[in-house]
C-alpha cells in the first residue's frame, strides 16, 4: 500500500508484506513504546484487524497478531495494558473513515492461516546486548546467556549461598514474567526438564518478600504466569533440584516491582531472552552447565560480599562449612 498513518504515541507504515510500527520518543509516550522504538509486523503475523471507538474522542485501530506470532506478547502472557499494547493505535475521531479504509485494506492481505496459531516467531524480538536493575539482582543478557548479579541489600540468603548466575540459552526452555506492577512481579528462567514443573502456592514474591533480607515478609498467590516451550524440549544431562515456590528464594530468578525491573525494561528482556530459547531449540547444542561467578570481579565488591556473608554468619544463617566454602569462592574471583 505504501502509505502513512499517523495516531497518538505511534506511525503506522503500511508496505507490501507488513506494517512498520514506529513508536513515539516524547515525554508522553508510554516508557514501553519509547524502549520498544519500531516494529516490523509481517502481514503473515496478524490474526485480524478491528477499529473501535476509543476515550476522549478517539477511535483505536487494533491490529491482533496470532497466538505465537510474537515473543513479546507470548511473554506479556496477557499482562499489557491497553494503553501499552503497541499494536493498538489510538487516532483523533476524525480520521475513522480513514481509518476504515486501512483496517479493510489490511484485513484483505491476511493469509488463510490467520485464525490458526504461528509455529514460529513471526515478528523479530528486541535485539541483545541488554540489562536491567531487579530488586535483588542485576540482569544482564548478551544474546546467548543470562546472568544475575546479586545485590547484597536486596538478594536473599538462598540466592547469596548459590552465587551469582549465568545460564546459556541452550539449557533453558522458556521464561516467565510476571508484570512488576502485579504485587508480586519477577522474571524467572525456567531450565529445560523442569517445564511442567510448577511451583506451589506463593508464586514469585514482591519487595520485602524475603525473610532473610529481613524487610518482611509474605506471598503471593495469583496462578503462575509466562511461556514455556513446553513438550518436547530435550532435558539437560546435569541434575535439576526442585523449583523453590517463591521467587525470592529462587536462583533462576528476580524480583521486580516498586521502579525495579519495570515493564518496558524486563518485558523486552524477556521476549528477547524467549526468542533465544526458542531459536536454540531449532538446532543440537551440547548440554552446558550454569556457571556461578563467571570472569573477574571488582575487589571492592569482592570484599564488600565477604563482609556480608561475614555478618550472615555471625548471625547463624550460614554454618562453618558454607561461610568457608563461599568465601573461598569468592576469593577466586579475584
Amino acid at each position: 500500500m505504501g502509505d502513512v498513518l499517523a495516531g497518538i504515541h505511534a506511525t503506522w507504515e503500511f508496505d507490501t508484506d507488513s506494517v512498520l510500527i514506529r513508536f513515539e520518543r516524547g515525554i508522553r509516550a508510554p516508557k514501553l513504546f519509547q524502549s520498544l522504538r519500531e516494529r516490523r509486523v509481517p502481514h503473515a503475523a496478524l490474526s485480524s484487524v478491528t477499529l473501535a471507538p476509543g476515550k476522549r474522542g478517539t477511535v483505536v485501530l487494533h491490529a491482533v497478531p496470532r497466538p505465537g506470532a510474537d515473543p513479546l506478547l507470548e511473554a506479556a502472557a496477557g499482562q499489557l495494558k491497553d494503553s501499552c499494547d503497541p499494536y493498538r493505535l489510538v487516532l483523533p475521531a476524525e480520521r475513522e473513515t480513514l481509518a476504515e479504509y486501512y483496517a479493510d485494506e489490511l484485513r484483505a492481505l491476511l493469509g488463510p492461516d490467520a485464525a490458526e496459531p504461528a509455529d514460529r516467531f513471526l515478528v523479530a524480538a528486541p535485539e541483545a546486548p541488554m540489562q536491567f536493575k531487579a530488586y535483588d539482582a542485576r540482569a544482564s543478557f548478551d544474546g546467548d546467556r543470562i546472568c544475575f548479579r546479586w545485590f547484597w541489600t536486596g538478594a536473599s540468603t538462598a540466592k547469596w549461598k548459590a552465587g551469582d548466575q549465568t545460564f546459556p540459552v541452550t539449557e533453558l526452555s522458556g521464561v516467565e514474567w510476571r508484570s512488576p506492577e502485579t504485587f508480586d512481579g519477577y522474571l524467572r528462567l525456567v531450565p529445560r526438564g523442569l517445564e511442567g514443573a510448577v511451583p506451589g502456592p506463593g508464586t514469585g514474591a514482591g519487595l520485602g518478600m524475603s525473610t532473610d533480607s529481613g524487610v518482611g515478609t509474605g506471598t503471593g498467590t495469583g496462578p503462575e504466569l509466562g511461556t514455556r516451550l513446553g513438550a518436547g524440549a530435550v532435558q539437560s544431562a546435569r541434575p535439576m533440584a526442585p523449583r523453590p515456590a517463591r521467587a525470592d528464594q529462587d536462583p533462576t530468578a528476580v524480583i521486580c516491582g516498586l521502579g525495579y525491573g519495570p515493564v518496558h525494561e524486563s518485558l523486552p528482556f524477556a521476549a528477547a531472552v524467549l526468542e533465544s530459547v526458542r531459536r536454540s531449540h531449532s538446532a543440537p547444542t551440547a548440554p552446558a552447565t550454569v556457571l556461578a561467578g563467571a570472569g573477574r570481579r571488582d575487589p571492592a565488591d569482592i570484599a564488600e560480599r565477604i563482609r556480608y556473608l561475614g555478618e550472615l554468619h555471625q548471625a547463624g544463617l550460614v554454618t562453618d562449612d558454607e561461610f568457608s566454602a563461599k568465601k573461598a569462592q569468592l576469593l577466586a574471583e579475584l
